[in-house]
């Protein structure tokens, strides 16, 4: 058995079969998500049908990996339901619960975690119902043995639990990430799930084109370059893309990589400072035409200053104007447009694989890159006071 194209015994040598196999399961993970949701709709409409014409508000929140679901899910969220909805990590609410808990504003808490385990996603949502009076629960985690699916609320909750095969064994969320973030883009269309269809049939075409043999040898070639630093852009859902995508390549690579996510027109006040003959700059291209103009005129504009060692861009459409080192182009041939914060979804495949491969490279172990013990698979050493 081969997954990203290595035999799996060479896998298991090099403590990489986990990631690979998971990596690799992401399109038919995404596919039963869809079948699953699709299947519990009933208990999901009466639910949020009960709890939305209430909230007034609408926090999304997670540690690490999990919270940067909400940064490519606020925007949809926020024009489909008519609610004020926040990004805020747990690790923002629990240090400081009274800067972001209202006691009479009625709130839906949108909570994401992989395990549900981490010290910081029970203490977010028990802080929440201490603090708001009137406080409504989604719970969305990979795991039914974990502490934040098995939360007792004194308010209205309701818990969705992805297919097993989500819940990643290896220490980098990869399956967990895409499938809890395509989960909550449904669920924002909870009213026409059927008619999603071909949307999620359209991301799982692209995934399993990011994971063909074609492009993932495009890939190996770009994480063997002699980059020290990588440099990942995204607007508006691609920006949580931009942030994962940082966070994955830094942690499959022990810190060696040092990484920074930003938006197109953030990236000039400043931060494009950071850009040497060391760097990898990689963007994520909008396939909105208002939003991909601010993003060619960036890419353009990389041609004064400091040159990176090497640029990489994905899209859904060629792009003519910019010249970059290399382009990964995902549906050329199919006139279908996805909305833009689906692409989020099948994306973020390109920075796990970037992450997997320099790993490999630098000759760490991807399923534990930590040598120190560092980071780990849920978090450890935080006390809730």
């Amino acid at each position: 058995m081969k997954y990203l194209n290595i035999d799996d015994s060479e896998l298991k040598d090099h403590g990489a079969l986990h990631t690979a196999k998971e990596i690799s399961g992401q399109p038919e993970l995404w596919g039963g998500i869809f079948e699953k949701l699709l299947a519990e709709k009933d208990g999901l409409s009466e639910f949020l049908d009960e709890v939305l014409p209430t909230s007034k508000k609408i926090i999304l929140t997670g540690a690490g990996t999990s919270a940067y679901i909400g940064h490519s899910i606020e925007g949809l969220l926020q024009r489909n339901f008519g609610v004020t909805t926040l990004s805020i990590p747990t690790t923002h609410l629990v240090s400081h619960p009274k800067d972001y808990f209202e006691k009479t504003t009625p709130t839906l808490m949108i909570s994401f975690a992989r395990s549900g385990n981490s010290p910081e996603s029970m203490a977010a949502v028990s802080l929440a119902d201490s603090h708001i009076e009137q406080c409504f629960h989604l719970i969305i985690t990979c795991s039914k043995e974990g502490d934040l699916a098995n939360y007792k609320s004194k308010n209205k909750r309701l818990v969705f639990l992805l297919p097993p095969d989500s819940n990643d064994r290896s220490l980098a969320m990869t399956g967990s990430y895409s499938g809890m973030l395509l989960t909550a883009l449904l669920i924002g269309n909870y009213k026409r799930i059927e008619g999603q269809r071909k949307i999620v049939k359209t991301i799982m075409a692209y995934g399993k084109t990011i994971l063909g043999n074609k492009v993932i040898e495009e890939i190996k070639k770009t994480a063997s370059l002699d980059f020290k630093r990588a440099v990942f852009l995204g607007s508006g859902p691609l920006y949580g893309t931009a942030m994962e995508s940082h966070l994955k390549l830094q942690e499959l690579t022990d810190g060696e990589i040092v990484c920074k996510n930003d938006s197109y027109l953030g990236f000039r006040h400043g931060p494009k400072a950071v850009v040497d003959h060391t760097t990898l700059l990689v963007y994520y291209f909008s396939n909105q035409e208002d939003v991909l103009r601010y993003e060619t005129d960036l890419v353009i504009g990389m041609g004064v200053g400091k040159k990176p060692l090497s640029q990489v861009g994905i899209s859904v459409r060629a792009i003519d104007k910019i010249q970059i080192e290399k382009s990964i182009v995902l549906g050329e041939a199919d006139p279908f447009e996805v909305p833009e914060e689906y692409l989020a979804v099948c994306f973020i495949l390109f920075g796990q694989l970037l992450g997997f491969f320099k790993s490999l490279n630098l000759n760490l172990q991807p399923d534990s890159p930590s040598k120190s013990g560092a980071i780990s698979r849920v978090v450890k050493g935080v006390v809730i006071y």
